[in-house]
């Protein structure tokens, strides 16, 4: 896919059958991560809330430094690319849930695991949306 400059942002080529089968893994995971938040309340709110927004934080790679273009509507900078990539790929999030296994992490597991789950949340959210991952040159693909 080729953007000129003055395009603006394109959504995922997704069919609507992915991009519902994605809005209904949200709105499922949604019920989940609120269910685990408030039978567990305090920090285990906070780990959600965060791990809601985590991703997104990649977005801030993009405004520090110089910009190597002028500001295209709906383009990420380069440089803020794999880190919102790498942020917005569901595995990762799983792993994060799957690090509550880890012998001796008691204390932190339940608040860990619902930060990975409000991190696969968003990311659902954003799939369903028609927001997928970004090219090297910024672009939604």
């Amino acid at each position: 896919m080729t953007h000129d400059a003055g395009e603006g942002a394109t959504r995922s080529s997704a069919s609507p059958q992915v991009r519902a089968a994605w809005g209904l893994l949200f709105v499922l995971l949604l019920i989940w991560a609120v269910f685990e938040a408030a039978k567990y309340g305090g920090w285990v709110i906070v780990a959600a809330v965060a791990g809601f927004i985590a991703p997104d934080l990649s977005f801030l790679v993009g405004i520090s430094g110089p910009h190597q273009h002028q500001h295209q509507p709906g383009r990420l900078p380069r440089r803020a690319v794999p880190v919102y990539n790498l942020l917005h790929r569901p595995v990762v999030a799983v792993v994060v849930m799957l690090a509550c296994l880890i012998p001796d992490s008691s204390a932190v597991a339940v608040a860990v695991f619902n930060f990975g789950l409000a991190w696969l949340v968003h990311i659902a959210a954003d799939r369903a949306l028609g927001f997928g991952l970004r090219t090297a040159e910024g672009w939604q693909r």
